[in-house]
C-alpha cells in the first residue's frame, strides 16, 4: 500500500512513518505548512519542518512540504477570530483537522496516487461488519479521538493511525531504539498560531478591537467590568472582576456573553447548569444516532465523558450538568464501548 504520512516534526508522526515502513508499505512523508505568520510554538515552526525532513532522511523516505497556508487562514484563523467577536469559544485544532488534515491533505494524497494517508493521532480505526469505526486510543492519557470526531466513512477508510494502538512510552521507546531525532521531543500543547508570550489576547488584539465590557448579575445589577469582552468564555470564573457573592459567599461564573451589547452576565454554578444541551452542525462517523440513544458526551479534548441521552438535536443529561460554552465541540461516544458516534457545536 502507498501511504502519504503527515509529518509534523513530532515523535508520534515519526514513529507512524517507521511503523508503516516496517509493515512493508511504500511511505512518503509530507509536512503541511499551515500557519503563514510568525510562530514560536505549536506544529508549524521552521524547526518542526526541519525535524520532519531530518526524520525522513533517517528513514530513507522522500519528504515534501505542502503549503496550505491560504486554506488554513480561510478555514481556521479567520473563523477563530470571528468567533470571538460573537462571544463564542472556538476549537481551531478541530477545524484544522476537519478542513486541512483530513480534507485538503487527503485529497492531495489521492491526487498523487496514494492509497491512504497516515497521521500520528492517538486514536484507532477499526473495520467492523462493513462499517469503519473511530475509537479511543489505547493510551487514555493521550487519546485524541475527540478532535477526530468529524471523520466520516470516506475519510476513515482512507486513514491509518498506527500509534493509536500503543501508549506514549512505547512510541518513544521505538523512536529511541531507531535513533530518531524526535525521540525525546516534547509534545506540542498549544495552538500553533498563538504566540507563547501574550497568547490569545495578543493575537486577537492585533486583529480586532478588544473592548471593555460591563459585568452584571442575573438581575441586571452592575457588579464590575472586564477589560476585553471578546476574551470572556461562558463558564469562566477568574478575570471577571467580581468575587464571591456578598449574600451567599458563592463563586460566580460567566453565564452569558453578549459582545454586541458589551455585557457579561455572571451567576452561580446553579445558574450555569442545565438539564439539556443543544448541539448544532452535527456530523456522524456512520449513521445518525436515533433519538433516545444512550451516549456518553465529552466537551473538551481531555475532559471526562458524561452519560446522557441523545434526543435528536440535543443531549439530555442524566443529572443537571454545567452548560457547555457556545462554540465548543461536543462529541458523542457510544455508551457501550469506545466508539465515536459523531459530534457538533454547542450554540
Amino acid at each position: 500500500m502507498r501511504v502519504l504520512a503527515a509529518m509534523s516534526g513530532g515523535v508520534d508522526s515519526s514513529v507512524t512513518a517507521a511503523l508503516l515502513l516496517d509493515a512493508g508499505h511504500e511511505v512518503v512523508g509530507a509536512t503541511m505548512k499551515l500557519w503563514g505568520g510568525p510562530s514560536d510554538q505549536g506544529c508549524c515552526s521552521v524547526a518542526d519542518v526541519d525535524d520532519a525532513r531530518r526524520v525522513c532522511q533517517q528513514l530513507d523516505i522522500a519528504h515534501h512540504v505542502f503549503n496550505f497556508s491560504e486554506e488554513f487562514d480561510a478555514a481556521v484563523v479567520v473563523p477563530y477570530v470571528e468567533a470571538h467577536t460573537h462571544g463564542l469559544t472556538p476549537n481551531p485544532c478541530i477545524e484544522c483537522n476537519r478542513h486541512l488534515k483530513f480534507d485538503r491533505f487527503l485529497k492531495r494524497g489521492e491526487q498523487l496516487g496514494f492509497d491512504a494517508i497516515a497521521t500520528g493521532h492517538h486514536a484507532r480505526i477499526t473495520h467492523d461488519d462493513g462499517t469503519w469505526n473511530l475509537r479511543r486510543g489505547y493510551d487514555s492519557a493521550k487519546d485524541q479521538s475527540y478532535v477526530l470526531h468529524m471523520l466520516g466513512q470516506r475519510s476513515l477508510a482512507k486513514t491509518v493511525l498506527p500509534v493509536g494502538t500503543m501508549n506514549k512510552s512505547a512510541v518513544r521507546a521505538i523512536a529511541d531504539a531507531r535513533g530518531l531525532r524526535t525521540a525525546a521531543k516534547p509534545d506540542s500543547q498549544d495552538t500553533c498560531f498563538l504566540p507563547s508570550i501574550g497568547g490569545r489576547s495578543t493575537f486577537l488584539g492585533d486583529r480586532i478591537p478588544l473592548r471593555p465590557g460591563r459585568v452584571v448579575d442575573t438581575e441586571g445589577n452592575p457588579v464590575g467590568v472586564v477589560d476585553a469582552i471578546e476574551l470572556v468564555t461562558v463558564g469562566q470564573r477568574r478575570g471577571l472582576g467580581v468575587g464571591a457573592s456578598a449574600n451567599h459567599g458563592e463563586a460566580r461564573y460567566a453565564v452569558a456573553v453578549d459582545t454586541q451589547a458589551g455585557v457579561v452576565t455572571v451567576g452561580t454554578i446553579d445558574d450555569l447548569s442545565t438539564e439539556a444541551q443543544a448541539i448544532t452542525a452535527v456530523t456522524w462517523t456512520h449513521q445518525p444516532a436515533r433519538a433516545g440513544t444512550q451516549v456518553r458526551v465529552q466537551a473538551s479534548a481531555h475532559g471526562a465523558s458524561e452519560p446522557a441521552v441523545w434526543t435528536g438535536d440535543a443531549v439530555q443529561w442524566h443529572e443537571r450538568h454545567r452548560r457547555i460554552a457556545p462554540g465548543q465541540s461536543v462529541v458523542l461516544y457510544s455508551a457501550d464501548d469506545d466508539r465515536v458516534l459523531g459530534g457538533g457545536i454547542a450554540p
